[in-house]
């Protein structure tokens, strides 16, 4: 699996001019599947992005976590993120899940986000989204399970 997390001040995803998901402080996450990973990627994955301390404690260093903070999650399946674009001109996705195991995976990632006690909100999976964010830093990460 492999994440791009931006830490927000607020974000939303609308679908044919509808909110389908919106927070307030807390992590964009946009998800994205390989054809190999399991549910013990979506576990460590899941663990990782909600343990990060990157929000600043009172003296302006990155030592508070999600919970610190009361923040929130928005999850969106981004399948993009495992495009090749090493040769040609055109993207490659033949690294990316086939559309029913990345959305069983997808949909366990936001259940097991929400078990951690986190409002955890979602865009439509393989849906035409439009996400709106203020990104707070800008503070954007990558992780990826295959380099753990």
């Amino acid at each position: 699996m492999r994440a791009v997390i931006q830490r927000v001040k607020r974000a939303s995803v609308t679908v044919d001019n509808q909110i389908t998901g919106e927070i307030k402080q807390g992590f964009l996450v946009l998800l994205g599947v390989t054809h190999t990973d399991t549910e013990k990627e979506v576990d460590w994955l899941a663990k990782k992005i909600t343990d990060l301390r990157v929000f600043n404690d009172s003296e302006d260093k990155m030592n508070l976590g999600l919970k610190d903070v009361n923040g929130e999650l928005l999850i969106i399946s981004q399948f993009t993120l495992y495009g090749n674009c090493i040769k040609g001109r055109r993207p490659a996705f033949v690294d990316a899940a086939k559309p029913d195991l990345a959305n069983d995976l997808y949909e366990k990632f936001l259940k097991k986000c929400k078990d951690f006690g986190f409002k955890t909100e979602a865009g439509i999976f393989g849906a035409d989204m439009k996400v709106d964010l203020l990104n707070d830093g800008p503070v954007t990460l990558i992780i990826d399970t295959e380099q753990r």
